[in-house]
């Protein structure tokens, strides 16, 4: 897990990086054809949601959460 602090424009500038590189990435593999399931666009419309409430400069904190599953990947 990884938390920024945001209390200053910068760091709201570098939160609001970080969120449109997230959504980028997952349109882009949302309109690459590999994954076409809703939990996919609703990921995508949260991490919208998310990318343009970062637009506006505020102070808060942005939190990361990577969960590691003992599951494989599907081939």
């Amino acid at each position: 897990m990884a938390s920024f602090d945001i209390d200053s424009k910068t760091d709201s500038y570098a939160a609001r990086r970080i969120l449109e590189r997230v959504y980028d990435t997952i349109r882009e593999e949302s309109s690459s054809g590999r994954d076409d399931s809703t939990g996919t666009s609703e990921l995508l419309e949260s991490f919208k949601t998310l990318r343009d409430a970062a637009k506006r400069p505020t102070a808060g904190k942005l939190t990361i959460t990577y969960e590691q599953y003992d599951d494989g990947f599907e081939n």
